[in-house]
């Protein structure tokens, strides 16, 4: 891929500053490179002493690491936003649609608009949610949409997060530490605010309630503990919620409802915001060998007794192969053409998406369906011809299990590098929360940035950083 196609953020595609930039550029002209290098370190002992950090798995054995943290924000201006946001917004109300139509009349399928295999033969489909109307209609309260920019305009949806998305404590993390850091740079710059997540988290979460819910909703987080990748952030966002973190053995059923376990027994909780995958969720229902679960819990939600956050069998949504027809999908249920754009996808299972992705692995992307985390794929421009090989037959033996991609052109912008600023590329991880009151869409989200020259690959657990994403007041 030629450097030069890349669209810089700050430099645009012809070197002339971009006016997001311009305030910022004038004040770190300004700046002593020794006293920007200080902060540097400042920041890695901040995030040191906050104890930020994540587990890295596929190792010999887990090991606890630091996300790098870059100085140089990520600046979208607020017209910019503006129109992200619509794109997102329309595009969570088709998922929430989708999902509710799936798993009742199915329209679409009727429609001819998806097969009907995509559906029956995908392991995220939860037969057990067929009939079940989750409470206010809302499937999917906490979304994290992935999206790169290919230029000035030019944003494209590289995934949907409808799971159990994770990432935003390092968004609230990464402000806090800026603010810290550098408190002129925010008074010179109007950056919209995001400290307000949870607060808005716990409102939106507390809007979900069941109908039976009598007085102020009690709303937990189930976490499958401390040796979880993302326990820091279920950790942090219960405190920040004032809310209690709870594991499965602190849960059981009594008298038809989830109750946790407290000081004056057990108390009743209306909405669970669970980062327990479905699998491990019931072992009355699911894996029966789980450990992190609540038995009984699926009976409990079938019958309207409790809110889990996401709801089981969102996954069905963020599927690599059910991505591939988000376009369909958006005009399906909102009768409008799609506001953002999906990355142009082949499905291997189609004996010619298959014949030309083999033919072309050398300038493809090839993603497994279900995979996430950057593992299990393959980059064809800087893969080896024995990875190429290894994957040609990976995709022989199992067609249906891959997706292909073109490789963007990711953007570009700046790092603080030891030569000053160095151009790297960057997606962005928007979180969006889902309640019957509305879509609220926090102004940044998450920028993660492949800190190795020339790398595209930005996901933490193989080598990337993050960095603080300011959206301009307009």
């Amino acid at each position: 891929m030629a450097e030069h196609s890349v669209f810089d953020e700050m430099w645009g595609d012809d070197d002339t500053l971009r006016a997001p930039y311009q305030n910022f550029h004038d004040w770190f002209d300004q700046e002593d490179p020794k006293r920007l290098r200080a902060k540097n370190r400042e920041a890695e002992d901040l995030f040191r002493l906050t104890g930020i950090t994540f587990n890295v798995y596929g190792r010999s054995e887990a090991e606890e690491r630091l996300i790098p943290f870059d100085i140089i924000p990520r600046i979208i201006s607020g017209a910019e936003w503006a129109k992200l946001s619509r794109g997102i917004e329309q595009r969570v109300r088709a998922i929430n649609a989708f999902l509710h139509d799936i798993y009742h009349t199915q329209e679409i399928i009727k429609a001819g608009r998806i097969p009907q295999e995509m559906i029956a033969q995908n392991d995220a489909f939860l037969p057990q949610m067929i009939g079940v109307d989750a409470p206010g209609g809302v499937y999917t309260h906490i979304v994290g949409i992935d999206l790169v920019r290919t230029g000035p305009g030019e944003f494209f949806v590289l995934e949907d997060n409808a799971r159990t998305p994770s990432g935003v404590s390092y968004m609230l993390e990464n402000r806090e530490t800026m603010l810290q850091m550098f408190p002129e740079l925010f008074s010179t710059n109007r950056v919209q605010a995001v400290q307000q997540y949870p607060i808005d988290l716990r409102r939106s979460l507390a809007a979900c309630a069941p109908k039976m819910t009598t007085s102020d909703p009690t709303v937990a987080v189930l976490t499958p503990g401390i040796y979880n990748s993302a326990y820091f952030e279920h950790a942090f966002l219960a405190d920040q919620m004032g809310v209690e973190l709870v594991e499965g053995h602190d849960l059981r059923v009594v008298d038809g409802r989830v109750a946790m376990r407290t000081t004056h027994g057990y108390k009743p909780i209306d909405v669970l915001y669970r980062r327990v995958d479905d699998d491990f969720l019931d072992p009355l229902n699911f894996n029966p060998e789980s450990q992190l679960g609540v038995p009984g819990i699926m009976d409990v939600y079938r019958s309207g007794g409790i809110t889990i956050a996401n709801a089981p069998g969102t996954g069905i949504s963020d599927d690599k192969a059910i991505y591939s027809y988000m376009p369909e999908i958006v005009e399906f249920y909102t009768g409008e053409r799609p506001l953002l754009q999906n990355v142009p996808t082949w499905r291997c299972s189609e004996p010619d998406a298959l014949a030309y992705v083999l033919d072309n692995l050398e300038d493809l992307v090839v993603k497994e369906v279900h995979g996430s985390g950057g593992y299990g794929m393959l980059i064809g421009p800087t893969a080896t011809k024995k990875d190429i090989a290894a994957f040609r037959r990976k995709l022989k033996a199992r067609p249906k299990n891959y997706i292909a991609q073109p490789t963007l052109s990711l953007s570009t912008v700046p790092i603080f590098s030891r030569t000053g600023l160095s151009p790297r590329h960057v997606d962005l991880r928007p979180f969006v929360l889902v309640s019957p009151d509305g879509i609220k869409i926090t102004p940044g989200g998450l920028t993660r940035v492949a800190l190795k020259k020339g790398s595209l690959v930005v996901n933490s657990s193989q080598g990337g950083g993050t960095k603080d994403t300011w959206v301009l007041e307009e």
